[in-house]
């Protein structure tokens, strides 16, 4: 299957560079390079409104080098490959793809492209990534001999998996494993070969490695490890492989998956200081003050990452000191946190060799079916690195660890080698309420305190994070946790009737608390001058007629105290009799006005008196919560409702039996 050339991805037509800055006469900032680094340097660039032109060298627009893997298997179509376009708006950007810059003129500040044309930059800023490193195999060039690096490659192997019979797979790292899944899963007989004595080397121990080649043989996948790869040998196109060891694999396929090595040519011919990879100081300068460089082609303090998240780190940094910060780029801890074939593998650390060296020790625990397979490593009681084959329910945790170099007690020791938990077993926590420090996006590094501060910048979707902090725009398996942070900064909404809620409660807590603390109704001076409303409370009829009312209304509240708990369709909405509620309450005080003129009275009738009263005092303070309730939570303070709800419930236990005595009192005596 061969895909159509992808068309530029932003404005090609565009006259000049220069336009882009209007009436001014300052050059805009030149990115070479279109893969995550690059793109990354003119998203926070154009955020900062800084004027960008980025040269893309591949005819594809800007992708997702984790997908190529499911694209080569099926499992994706290329929409999904591609970077979301996360500019701001009215971005002062021009992008050019299928153009590469072939050389730098420093003194002049100019970029030449492979059309001849020039471009005036102020700030330079190199993201070339890696190409695949090949060694020198006799019969490399052989036809049926591909690499798996980039989405040139990975169209060309979707076509030849339509016609291959056995693929062998050189290395059995990253790569080479994701290359073997994608051909396997296309129903071609895959053989991975590993010079080394176990799977991902780099990665995992040989424990870890050997778990690994088990659940890839299971798939189908044949593996051959501790032997190297001799020679490729065909007439004219691929025939076989042979082994070190003599021995000979039959296929029609190859597939180079040996490493990696930073493009560096461009630099060097342009005088810029070199290593292994382009030199670069903690602002991600290289030797020349004007040109910065990130990603896969970076070499800090004599370290190359070769990972995404490194690689998105500097060019953070490098975006920043452009746009006038002073952050610095201090290193990066290596974390490999992915599904291999289909298996969890996880590593972060100071992991390499760690089964000859002498300065670390080590805790490792296996699962008893042999399913998962974890190990911490210490350097003086601190963890330093770790790894795993299988799901490791605690792994945010244990990055954010590694990353502290967090001291690891005998307990804690004795746990994991005991049940594979370095922290004890807690309810899961929302990811709303991880740490700041604690890591969401484990492509990009983006952690918690970073996804906070972008949602209270205005970010409230996944979109928005994305466009902000980048996360999720990776592998993508960490959209379900942006989902659930923004679910957790959830806008509080008021009850149903909030505010009728509120006033009736406040009118029946002012009731309560006058005839708590006011001095009772008076009774009249005399008969001749007339009866006043003591004829409510002095007449036996109309004591008669007011008690059962406020006997009805007190048992009606106490059904809708238990509403809520009963089921059932006819009774209607809660929420509209949590309005009646309040409002019967508050009808109740007015009838026991008119039963008592609020005269406590003395002995059991003080004591019904006391205990409605204060039955009423923590009712209507229940309510006023209720529609205040929102307002506390928004402002991240608790709520006190279910608290007072208990309390309310607690207090009126006592009505029912002070009530049946009252009755049995007033008609027996």
């Amino acid at each position: 299957m061969v895909l159509p050339s992808q068309e530029s991805f932003a404005a090609d037509a565009v006259a000049s560079p220069r336009e882009l800055v209007g009436a001014e006469a300052v050059a805009p900032v030149i990115v070479v390079g279109g893969g995550p680094a690059g793109l990354r340097v003119a998203q926070d660039l154009a955020r900062h409104d800084i004027p960008v032109v980025q040269f893309n060298a591949e005819r594809w627009r800007p992708y997702n080098r984790l997908k190529l893997t499911p694209f080569l298997a099926g499992e994706v179509q290329i929409g999904i490959v591609y970077q979301p376009n996360l500019f701001p708006p009215n971005a002062r950007v021009a992008q050019y793809t299928g153009q590469t810059v072939v050389a730098i003129d420093r003194a002049a500040k100019t970029v030449t492209n492979n059309l001849g044309r020039s471009f005036n930059y102020s700030k330079l800023v190199l993201c070339l990534g890696s190409h695949a490193h090949i060694p020198p195999l006799p019969g490399r060039d052989l036809a049926g001999v591909y690499r798996f690096r980039n989405f040139d490659d990975v169209e060309l192997l979707v076509a030849r998996s339509l016609r291959s019979r056995r693929t062998v797979v050189i290395g059995g790292g990253l790569l080479g494993l994701e290359a073997a899944r994608g051909m396997a899963l296309r129903k071609v007989d895959t053989v991975v070969v590993e010079h080394e004595t176990h799977l991902m080397a780099r990665q995992l121990d040989r424990a870890g490695g050997a778990l690994l080649e088990e659940q890839i043989l299971a798939m189908g996948i044949d593996v051959r490890v501790g032997n190297s790869v001799k020679a490729i040998e065909g007439s004219s196109r691929v025939e076989r492989v042979v082994l070190a060891n003599g021995d000979a694999i039959a296929c029609d396929t190859v597939i180079i998956c040996t490493g990696i090595r930073p493009n560096i040519e461009l630099p060097r011919n342009a005088g810029i200081a070199v290593g292994r990879g382009i030199t670069v100081d903690d602002a991600m300068r290289t030797s020349d003050p004007d040109i910065y460089a990130a990603g896969e082609c970076v070499e800090h303090d004599g370290n190359i990452y070769g990972l995404v998240a490194p690689g998105l780190e500097q060019a953070a940094i490098a975006a920043g000191r452009i746009a006038g910060d002073k952050a610095s780029y201090t290193g990066s801890v290596p974390t490999t946190k992915l599904k291999i074939v289909g298996t969890d593998v996880f590593s972060m650390g100071d992991i390499e060799q760690a089964d000859q060296r002498l300065d670390v020790s080590s805790v490792v625990w296996q699962a008893p079916d042999r399913s998962v397979y974890r190990r911490v490593i210490f350097r003086r009681g601190r963890l330093v690195g770790a790894m795993a084959v299988g799901d490791w329910p605690e792994v945010n945790r244990i990055q954010q660890a590694v990353r502290d170099r967090a001291f690891m007690w005998p307990w804690q020791l004795y746990r994991f080698r005991n049940t594979g938990i370095l922290y004890p077993v807690t309810t899961p926590k929302s990811a709303a309420q991880w740490p700041a420090a604690a890591t969401v996006c484990n492509c990009t590094g983006v952690t918690r305190g970073q996804l906070g501060d972008a949602m209270r910048l205005g970010a409230t979707t996944v979109e928005g994070l994305m466009q902000e902090t980048n996360a999720s725009t990776v592998c993508g398996t960490c959209r379900p946790l942006l989902l659930e942070i923004l679910g957790g900064q959830k806008k509080y909404e008021p009850v149903f009737g909030a505010r009728t809620i509120g006033v009736v409660s406040a009118l029946a807590a002012l009731a309560a608390l006058v005839a708590w603390f006011a001095p009772s109704w008076p009774y009249s001076p005399s008969m001749a001058r007339g009866i006043g409303l003591d004829r409510f409370w002095l007449d036996g009829t109309w004591k008669q007629v007011s008690g059962f009312t406020l006997l009805g209304l007190s048992a009606l509240i106490a059904f809708l105290s238990v509403r809520k708990r009963i089921k059932a369709r006819w009774l209607g909405n809660y929420k509209f009799w949590r309005i009646v509620h309040a409002a019967i309450g508050t009808a109740a005080l007015g009838v026991l006005f008119m039963h008592t003129g609020f005269h406590l009275g003395n002995n059991l009738n003080f004591w019904l008196m006391a205990t409605f009263l204060t039955v009423a005092v923590v009712g209507s303070i229940t309510g006023i919560a209720t529609a205040q309730e929102h307002k506390l939570l928004a402002s991240g303070k608790a709520s006190p409702r279910g608290a007072l709800v208990w309390l309310h419930i607690l207090t009126f236990w006592p009505m029912p039996v002070l009530l049946m005595l009252h009755i049995v009192t007033v008609y027996a005596y």
